[in-house]
């Protein structure tokens, strides 16, 4: 984890989380360019994601910059903590239903 796409990632998440010894980086290089895996407590899910996942979303900008200033392509994957459910998908309502909630 020399490469500096890598520390800047491992600086910057450990100055957010409030578990800095649970960050985990895992880098791999492709023909696709650079993919950083990210792995945090559980607990910290939400500050790394951010509200709306704008912070993920900073994140993978500030990387993007760095790896643009390298030459090369850097993406960011943040793994699910282990046991965390699955998100609810919302069910879409027919049209009848969504008329009949109208009250028209």
């Amino acid at each position: 984890m020399t490469e500096k796409d890598a520390q800047f990632l491992d600086f910057l998440v450990k100055s957010l989380v409030d578990y800095p010894n649970d960050v985990k980086i895992t880098r791999t290089v492709d023909e696709m360019g650079v993919l950083l895996m990210l792995d945090v407590n559980a607990a910290d899910m939400g500050k790394i994601i951010g509200r709306e996942g704008n912070t993920a979303k900073a994140i993978r900008t500030l990387l993007r910059i760095v790896g643009m200033k390298n030459n090369s392509r850097v993406n960011l994957k943040i793994s699910e903590p282990v046991g965390s459910a699955p998100k609810e998908s919302k069910v879409n309502k027919t049209v009848d239903e969504a008329m009949a909630d109208l009250n028209l």
